[in-house]
């Protein structure tokens, strides 16, 4: 097995405009936005990618039928424009996987003729968000405009850095020629966040010019707001019955 492999799914030759990354990450916001995208439009698959920066397993399906780890690329083909949507199990397990692989995410992303990148991706702060805001960030002053414009509050060095995929992304595009913006979700970082990938989707509809039904990912994130309430009401029990404890 070599260190990567991309596996066309056809022969014929495919398009894309844009490329929507959507690896899994903090709160799995962006694996959220992607895979809503990728079922609201009925994208299809036309890349697999196999890599040993891949962690060491297989992952078993229903039924018992193992496979190995893969990230793939479907295609939605529209009517002014084709968007692509990489998604997959894993990010890499070591720093060097992680070049290589957005390396060749990048030289599959030429192949289809892609000129802008958006990477997707949580922005963790430790705690619950009422509202949480969509961070960006880009690889081009002269897209800044454009990105507020759409909802998102430039990062202006709030985040440190962007580790992994939707970092590594925006940097090695720009080598690439090709633009890079990035848009993370506020989450508290510790759960899954169907809140915060809702506010990420409606910022990137804007900026893709597509209207996608948000109603899946809202009723996920009316169901983990229940949740919530109830695991604070837990805690809220257990710190009170600590302090009659103490008393």
């Amino acid at each position: 097995m070599d260190e990567i492999e991309i596996e066309f799914d056809t022969d014929d030759e495919v398009k894309a405009d844009v490329l929507v990354e959507g690896l899994p990450g903090i709160g799995q916001v962006g694996k959220l936005v992607v895979e809503h995208l990728i079922q609201e439009l009925k994208a299809e698959r036309i890349v697999e990618i196999t890599s040993i920066f891949f962690p060491p397993q297989v992952l078993i399906e229903p039924g018992g039928v193992v496979r190995l780890p893969n990230n793939e690329i479907y295609l939605w083909k529209g009517k002014e424009q084709s968007i692509a949507f990489l998604i997959g199990d894993y990010q890499s397990t070591s720093n060097e996987g992680h070049y290589l692989l957005c390396e060749s995410y990048l030289d599959a992303a030429e192949e289809l003729g892609v000129k802008r990148v958006y990477t997707l991706g949580g922005y963790g702060v430790g705690q619950i968000i009422d509202e949480p805001r969509v961070l960006g960030a880009v690889n081009d002053d002269d897209l800044v405009a454009e990105i507020t414009a759409a909802g998102a509050v430039m990062t202006g060095g709030e985040p440190g850095g962007i580790v992994g995929a939707s970092g590594l992304l925006l940097g090695l595009a720009k080598r690439h020629g090709i633009e890079g913006v990035c848009l993370m979700g506020e989450t508290p970082g510790y759960l899954v966040d169907p809140k915060s990938a809702t506010e990420v989707l409606t910022v990137l509809s804007r900026l893709l010019g597509i209207r996608v039904d948000p109603a899946r990912l809202a009723e996920h994130a009316a169901e983990m707001e229940k949740i919530l309430e109830k695991y604070q009401e837990i805690e809220k029990g257990h710190e009170e019955e600590s302090l009659n404890y103490i008393g």
